[in-house]
C-alpha cells in the first residue's frame, strides 16, 4: 500500500515515514534493463483556477523526459505515468514504457491505478471530517471505541493517525505473509488482519514515544469511522470524501475487482521472490490503509484538496499538518499525510503498483507518479527515485526523496536511504 516498505518473504514490513502500505519484500534488483520506450505527451489537465496550463518549455521537458527515461532504465520499471503542474511556468503530462510486458501495450494516461498507502489519505481526511462535525475528539483513546486494543485506553486517534500508536503492524508478521501467499485472491476482514497484529504481546513503545510506521494504526481507524457512522467505510470514503471533492475516477474496492483500462501489475514481492504478474491480487489485506484506485486526473485534484485541506475547518487542517520528526531528514508525518522536504502528500505501494501524489505550496506545483511494479531497485521505491530525479530538476531547492529505512524491522511508506544511486541512464 501506500508506504514506506520494505522486506519480504522473511516477514513484511510496514512501510515508514511516507506511506506505503508493506508487503513481503525480497531483493532488489529489478526486472533487469528494459529500454523504456520513448515518452508519449498524453494531453492537458486544468489548472487549480479551471484554465489549462501551458505545456512546460521545451528545455525542461526534454531534461525530464531523459530522467525518467534513465531512471526506468537503469530499475527496470515497465510502465510510468507522470503528471507536472506548476502554475506560471506550465505543466508536464507524459506516459512512458508499456502496460503490459507480453503485448507491449504503451501505457495511457486515463488508466486506473492502484494507489496503496495512499489510501491512508483518504480514511484520516473521513476521520477528521468527524473531528469537526464534534461527533469524535482527535484525543480520545482509541479503546471508546473499540475493545481489545492493547494498550487502547492510552493510544489516541491523534497517535494512530501520526503513526506513533507502538501497536505492531499486522503487514509484518510471518503468518499474515503465510496466508496471503497462500491465497493472493483471498479476501481478509478487519478483524483478520487486527488478530495478525495482536498476536505478538504487548506494544513496541509507550504512545507518542516515537514514529513508526504501522499499518494496524489505519484498520483501527477505518473501524472508528465506520462505528460512528454506521456505514461501510468504502461508502462514508467514497460519499463524503471523494464525491466533496470532485473525484470521479477514485474507488474503494471490496475484493480484486479493477475497473478497465489498466496496466498489468508486477512485482517480486512474491512467495518465491521471482517477477510475477500480481494485477489480480485482492487488495482487501490494505482495506482503510492501502486498498484504492484512482487515476492521474483525480490524484492532480487531490493533492491540492488535501494540502489545502479543502474538506476541513482551517483548525483541523492546521492540526493535520503539524508534522512531527520521523527520524528521517527532512521528513515529517502529521495526521496521515507527510511533509518531504516541503512537499506534501503520500506515497503508496501495493504488489504490482506504486504511486506518489505530492504538492509544493509556495510555487503551487503538484507532482502526480504511478508506476506498474513496486520491486525496488538497491533497496530504493521506483517512486521514490522518478519522483527525486524530477524534482532535482524543477525544484531543486526542495527535492523530494525518502532514503531506505534505518532498519529492516523499521520500514517507512517510501523507505528512507542513504547514498541513492545515480539516475543517469549512464551510471
Amino acid at each position: 500500500m501506500s508506504c514506506w516498505n520494505r522486506r519480504l518473504r522473511r516477514t513484511w514490513v510496514a512501510v515508514a515515514t511516507a506511506g506505503l502500505l508493506a508487503v513481503p519484500v525480497s531483493a532488489s534488483a529489478a526486472y533487469g534493463a528494459e529500454t523504456p520506450t520513448p515518452p508519449v505527451a498524453t494531453g492537458t489537465a486544468p489548472a487549480r483556477d479551471g484554465s489549462t496550463l501551458p505545456p512546460l518549455s521545451a528545455d525542461v521537458a526534454d531534461k525530464l523526459d531523459a530522467a525518467i527515461q534513465g531512471v526506468m532504465s537503469k530499475t527496470g520499471v515497465p510502465g510510468a505515468i507522470v503528471g507536472l503542474w506548476m502554475p506560471g511556468k506550465g505543466q508536464y503530462i507524459r506516459t512512458f514504457g508499456v502496460s503490459d510486458k507480453d503485448t507491449r501495450e504503451p501505457m495511457a494516461q486515463n488508466f486506473y491505478s492502484r494507489i496503496g498507502s495512499e489510501t491512508k489519505t483518504f480514511t484520516v481526511t473521513a476521520l477528521l471530517e468527524l473531528v469537526d462535525q464534534h461527533k469524535i475528539g482527535i484525543d480520545d483513546p482509541i479503546s471508546k471505541y473499540i475493545d481489545g486494543v492493547p494498550n487502547g485506553d492510552r493510544i489516541t486517534l491523534r497517535q494512530l493517525a501520526e503513526m506513533r500508536s507502538g501497536l505492531w503492524s499486522y503487514t509484518t508478521e510471518p503468518a499474515f505473509a503465510e496466508a496471503l501467499f497462500a491465497d493472493p485472491g483471498r479476501s481478509f476482514t478487519p478483524q483478520q488482519l487486527l488478530e495478525y497484529a495482536y498476536e505478538r504481546p504487548g506494544v513496541q513503545f509507550r504512545p507518542g514515544e516515537r514514529f513508526d510506521y504501522c499499518n494496524t494504526n489505519l484498520v483501527l481507524l477505518g473501524l472508528v469511522v465506520e462505528k460512528i457512522t454506521g456505514r461501510p467505510i468504502q461508502d462514508v470514503i467514497e460519499q463524503d470524501v471523494v464525491r466533496r471533492a470532485g473525484l470521479t475516477h477514485t474507488l474503494f474496492p471490496t475484493d480484486a475487482a479493477f475497473p478497465e483500462p489498466h496496466a498489468q501489475g508486477y512485482s517480486n514481492q512474491t512467495k518465491t521472490g521471482a517477477v510475477e504478474n500480481v494485477t489480480d491480487w485482492n487488495p482487501s489485506w490494505g482495506w482503510a490503509a492501502g486498498a484504492m484506485i484512482s487515476t492521474l486526473e483525480d490524484l492532480h485534484r487531490w493533492a491540492s484538496v488535501l494540502a489545502d485541506g479543502t474538506l476541513l475547518t482551517p483548525e483541523t487542517q492546521a492540526q493535520r499538518l503539524k508534522t512531527k520528526p520521523t527520524g528521517i531528514e527532512g521528513a515529517g508525518y502529521g495526521m496521515g499525510i507527510f511533509d518531504i522536504q516541503g512537499w506534501i502528500g503520500h506515497n503508496g505501494s501495493l504488489p504490482g503498483y506504486q504511486s506518489l501524489t505530492i504538492h509544493l505550496p509556495g510555487p503551487d506545483a503538484t507532482l502526480v507518479l504511478l508506476t506498474n511494479t513496486d520491486t525496488s531497485y538497491r533497496e530504493f521505491e521506483p517512486s521514490v527515485l522518478l519522483g527525486r530525479a524530477i524534482t532535482e530538476i524543477v525544484t531543486p531547492d526542495h527535492v523530494f526523496f525518502l532514503p531506505k529505512p534505518v532498519s529492516e524491522s523499521k520500514p517507512s511508506p517510501s523507505a528512507p536511504q542513504s547514498t541513492p544511486p545515480s539516475a543517469s541512464p549512464s551510471s
